[in-house]
């Protein structure tokens, strides 16, 4: 298996792994939409490929200076079960560190809570979802034994 960086050729093999791995693809998972977040942190976005060139692994990682950000986390099916996963996220932590990054976010679609309605009077549409966080980085005062 190799990881490297998401390039734009390989974006109908990234979207064929999403779906075969059963996420739910957005409005801005377009060609042009993954073009702008290569514009970004090209750096963030891994596929893992096979040794016969296969797409068999991707993330779509984000850094928006404060935070790092995982979207579309993707293990072909007939891959899953060989820590292929936990791999690409451990690249992806790397990276994220290596361009400072102390936290990273990272959102579930399960039952969302009651404030459906607010959101729905701004115009969103429910996806109920499950926050998760990690911090990959002590905090500054750590030295002192205050976590």
């Amino acid at each position: 298996m190799q990881l490297q960086s998401f390039a734009l050729e390989q974006y109908e093999a990234v979207v064929e792994l999403w779906q075969r791995a059963g996420l739910v693809l957005s409005r801005s998972d377009t060609r042009e939409g993954l073009r702008r977040k290569l514009e970004r942190d090209p750096e963030l976005f891994l596929v893992a490929t096979n040794d016969d060139g296969q797409v068999v692994g991707a993330v779509m990682g984000s850094y928006d200076g404060r935070r790092g950000w995982v979207n579309h986390l993707a293990v072909d099916p007939a891959c899953q079960g060989q820590a292929l996963g936990s791999r690409i996220m451990q690249e992806l932590e790397r990276r994220l560190m290596n361009v400072g990054c102390e936290k990273i976010n990272l959102l579930i679609e399960p039952e969302n809570s009651g404030v459906q309605s607010f959101y729905r009077q701004l115009g969103f549409a429910a996806c109920e979802l499950i926050f998760m966080e990690k911090w990959i980085a002590p905090p500054q005062d750590a030295k002192k034994g205050v976590w």
